[in-house]
């Protein structure tokens, strides 16, 4: 047990670094996108293309991780993304916005790794420590929303060109974790020797359930990145300095990671479409913020909404997930959960700074507003459709 918990704080340590560097890269790509494209529209490409990344990445992690063993696939992943950082000083020196965009796929390809420390803990962990040990790896990004807008503030002038101080610092982040990882022991995969049999994708897919999982998945994932992305750039705009920007994505970050100490809590005592349906609110209720002014309270107050209402929305859209699939079913039905949210968080992503150059920064948050809506009527059918069945069954019983 004693080992099992120093692995896992390790692997905390690990993804509260690699999140770190996320923060940092996510507060200042949009701006540094901004400096060095020609078509300004085009600012928030290079994290369009990190988001792709790291949803193309998923499945090879896996072989990878399975066939070299979980620290030499950790391993090279960090070095992947070591490479991106120092991609990304060498563009914002020479201001290439093409390599700042390879730069960007180098660190989503990490990104595609770093999803994978947890399942790593869990692995490690005993029975009675596993589901604490997957909380204590994700709560990693409590840390990182502390350190990593205040490092991205501190090093955006560390040296002559604006920002290329933050790609040094991920890249100092990146040798870090080297460190922490040369010191952790995982044992091996154990390798699955029975036929994964189950229901064909198309039979799971055509579910209510399973449609409206992954429509909170891929609404309240893709409508965070759509704001979230567009509004260091919707700030500078507004004349804001970039310390201000850097905190209101702190504030983000920590609403996003904080409610996972209680939100399995919450689902068990009100229902999982309760939550969900709360994390809507949410999101709405940023949006009007957001609509109703343009002052630092303002960005302030939306972006902490935002975050609580994320991470409402994708926990328990994750747990409505789990209605929808036995055993072994599992992992083909999480993957494609995961690639359909994933691909629409990278779309998301690209048409933030699409929207903002070209219509503004209200017509971003109208956009947000009529992506939740869609995820408002998809709730509330199914949860009519369950109260009718329980009805019906009430009915059937009280005839029997």
């Amino acid at each position: 047990m004693n080992q099992a918990k120093k692995t896992v704080s390790m692997l905390a340590l690990c993804q509260a670094l690699a999140m770190t560097g996320s923060i940092v890269l996510f507060t200042t790509a949009a701006l540094i996108g901004s400096t060095l494209a020609a078509d300004k529209s085009l600012a928030t490409l290079p994290l369009a293309l990190l988001q792709l990344a790291t949803m193309l990445t998923t499945i090879p992690a896996a072989f990878i991780l399975k066939q070299w063993g979980r620290k030499s696939g950790f391993i090279a992943g960090v070095l992947v993304g070591l490479c991106g950082a120092g991609v990304g000083v060498y563009a914002v020196f020479t201001g290439s916005f093409v390599l700042f965009n390879i730069a960007t796929v180098l660190y989503g390809i990490f990104n595609g790794f770093v999803g994978y420390y947890r399942f790593a803990a869990a692995d490690v962990a005993t029975e009675s420590f596993r589901s604490r040990a997957i909380s204590f790896v994700i709560a990693g990004g409590i840390l990182a929303a502390l350190l990593g807008p205040a490092l991205a503030t501190w090093t955006k002038d560390w040296l002559p060109v604006t920002f290329a101080g933050g790609l040094v610092a991920i890249a100092l982040l990146q040798i870090l974790t080297l460190l922490l990882l040369s010191w952790v022991e995982l044992p091996p995969l154990v390798d699955q020797k029975h036929q994964e049999v189950g229901r064909g994708l198309g039979a799971i897919a055509q579910q209510p359930v399973f449609i409206v999982a992954v429509l909170g998945s891929m609404i309240g994932y893709g409508v965070m990145a759509l704001l979230m992305t567009a509004t260091p750039l919707a700030m500078v705009a507004a004349h804001h300095p970039f310390p201000t920007a850097a905190s209101v994505i702190q504030w983000h970050v920590l609403g996003m990671f904080t409610p996972s100490l209680f939100t399995g809590y919450l689902i068990a005592r009100f229902g999982v479409l309760t939550i969900i349906l709360t994390g809507i609110v949410f999101n709405g209720l940023c949006i009007a913020i957001n609509l109703a002014g343009t002052d630092a309270p303002h960005f302030f107050g939306a972006l902490l909404l935002l975050g609580i209402g994320w991470n409402f929305m994708f926990i328990g859209s994750t747990t409505l997930l789990t209605e929808t699939y036995e055993t072994m079913e599992r992992a083909k039905t999480q993957a494609t959960h995961d690639f359909l949210m994933l691909s629409f968080v990278a779309f998301s992503t690209f048409l933030s700074g699409r929207l903002l150059n070209d219509w503004g920064w209200a017509v971003v948050n109208y956009t947000g507003l009529a992506l939740i809506g869609v995820a408002l009527i998809a709730v509330l059918y199914l949860r009519q459709q369950r109260r009718s069945a329980l009805t019906d069954r009430a009915t059937n019983l009280r005839r029997g």
